[in-house]
């Protein structure tokens, strides 16, 4: 015999008949921000990368003196 707990378990993933529809829009949202965290990490560290370079070239370049 199965106990309350998994009973009211079970009726809780099933969504009253509906989990066909809840669970993979569940998956679908968790999916698309994964991806938003991801390209905003990965741009953070492209941009941060441009910055260092630009600051790089501009340390080698010799001061405007003017006469």
């Amino acid at each position: 015999m199965r106990s309350v707990e998994t009973l009211r378990m079970d009726k809780f993933l099933a969504m009253g008949g509906f989990a066909q529809y809840v669970w993979p829009a569940y998956a679908a949202f968790f999916v698309i921000l994964a991806g938003d965290v991801l390209a905003t990490v990965v741009r953070r560290r492209r941009v941060l990368r441009e910055l260092r370079g630009r600051l790089a070239r501009q340390g080698t370049r010799r001061p405007r003196v003017s006469a």
